[in-house]
């Protein structure tokens, strides 16, 4: 009797291993798309601080010229429609968008938003991550910055 309760204790455990084997994939699948897709949220949020830094350099370089010349050098100013319109253009050759801002007649804060497409997350409808970044850039004159 003992052999015949080994053979149904045996019959009762059939398909434990399968059933371990399924979760252990689904668990390694999901490690593995946290991984993956927590790559590209990444890449999206290098990529946009970096357009928006370059969009911001480019922008903050539209010196208002006749200013320049009829106040000197010490006292330069951003011109914010071509400092608006360098921002946007350089953008646009990256093949993005985003918000240009002139503040005050020294300073030009961009904002990007780039997306990413997920490859894991898109199994359970989630087809892209976003990031955004922002960027300032100022206006300085001088080796040893203004007014020193």
């Amino acid at each position: 009797m003992p052999a015949l309760e080994r053979l149904r204790s045996g019959r009762r455990e059939r398909g434990s291993v399968t059933l371990f084997a399924v979760i252990l994939a689904v668990a390694v699948l999901t490690v593995l798309g946290l991984l993956v897709d927590g790559g590209q949220k990444l890449r999206a949020g290098r990529e946009a601080a970096a357009l928006a830094e370059e969009a911001a350099r480019a922008g903050a370089g539209s010196l208002d010229r006749a200013d320049a010349y009829t106040r000197g050098i010490a006292d330069l100013r951003i011109n914010p429609e071509q400092a608006t319109r360098a921002a946007h253009v350089y953008l646009a050759g990256q093949k993005r968008s985003g918000t240009v801002r002139v503040s005050g007649d020294r300073s030009i804060t961009v904002t990007v938003t780039v997306s990413q497409p997920t490859l894991m997350l898109s199994m359970v409808g989630i087809s892209s991550v976003a990031a955004t970044g922002t960027a300032t850039a100022n206006l300085i004159t001088g080796v040893e910055g203004p007014s020193r």
